[in-house]
């Protein structure tokens, strides 16, 4: 399968365009502290449960000025994010739920979770909005030291966390765990999957964490059997998608299956077939197939295969029968 053109970019992905995040400067206290006084700043607040805040009447996000932040949130400390559209922009992680709520009413502001509204924010806040959170959950997920249990401090501008104990002093650094997708393929038909829980019709392509040790394309091959028991042979790169729900980057990959044969094994997956394009554009029509949800990195891998494949546009067709 040709892997170009891409149709789009995945959601929360391309933020270089718009964010220097500016990594080399995050320990100038000093920097750093300017630019979180000045008038150009904006703060994105993320509340206790990973959401944040909204303008009521439109899908944007409400960030705080220094004047707000000042008056609701200056206790909080801010971690840098970088500069977007040329101002300084910074995260403040607000763990009290009474307070979160309370800020809501202060901002005239609704609360949303990235899952909600990842696909009706624009392209660059949606990508910050995934920023912040990833970010803010790490911060509450490492309180302690993992080597002597003692507390921690951020630094490096909230993207470090150190160790008190002066006899230990370990750095901490942000986690992101690491997991492939992938669309495999055999003689012009996909391989998707079901969980039982999911609803109905809905199919999605093989997903599965990397263990230690293991090489992206093995992780596939690896993944791919123990869901289906597909053989893969060939596997290629596709593209990346930032996926902090809470803490993963999802690494999407094509492949070219070795044989038709499957054989569930760990009962991981309810169903597992082979679709053509036909099949796919008939299970919409009739109601029977449903994709995975446009936010995801699966969505855009069957999108492009379905293109590739029959010049098949699934946005239009998804549109078409959403419709029925």
């Amino acid at each position: 399968m040709d892997r170009n053109p891409l149709p789009r970019l995945n959601t929360f992905a391309g933020l270089s365009h718009v964010l220097d995040r500016v990594a080399e400067r995050r320990d100038e206290s000093m920097w750093v502290g300017d630019l979180a006084a000045s008038a150009q700043a904006r703060y994105l607040a993320i509340d206790p449960l990973g959401e944040t805040y909204l303008h009521p009447g439109r899908p944007a996000l409400r960030w705080l000025d220094v004047a707000e932040r000042e008056r609701w949130l200056g206790d909080l400390k801010a971690s840098f994010l970088g500069f977007a559209h040329e101002q300084p922009r910074f995260l403040l992680t607000v763990d009290d739920d009474a307070r979160a709520a309370e800020l809501a009413t202060l901002l005239d502001a609704r609360r949303a979770s990235l899952r909600e509204v990842g696909l009706q924010l624009p392209a660059d806040e949606a990508g910050l909005f995934a920023y912040g959170k990833g970010l803010a959950h790490w911060q509450r997920e490492t309180r302690h030291c993992a080597y002597c249990g003692a507390p921690v401090v951020l630094v490096a501008s909230g993207h470090r966390a150190q160790c008190t104990n002066n006899d230990c002093g370990r750095m901490h650094f942000p986690r992101t765990d690491a997991a492939v997708i992938v669309i495999v393929e055999y003689e012009g038909r996909c391989l998707l999957g079901r969980q039982a829980g999911w609803p109905k019709g809905r199919y999605s392509t093989l997903a599965g964490f990397v263990e230690p040790g293991e090489a992206l394309e093995d992780a596939v091959r690896r993944e791919v059997a123990e869901e289906s028991g597909v053989l893969v042979g060939e596997v290629r790169y596709h593209s990346s998608q930032p996926w902090p729900l809470p803490q993963s980057l999802m690494v999407g990959f094509t492949a070219k299956a070795v044989s038709p044969e499957i054989r569930l094994r760990d009962r991981e997956l309810e169903e597992a077939r082979w679709f053509t394009p036909q099949d796919i554009v008939d299970g919409l029509a009739n109601g029977s197939f449903l994709p995975s949800p446009p936010l995801s990195v699966s969505y855009h891998l069957l999108s492009h295969w379905l293109q590739q494949q029959a010049g098949t546009d699934l946005d239009t067709l998804v549109a078409q029968y959403a419709r029925r």
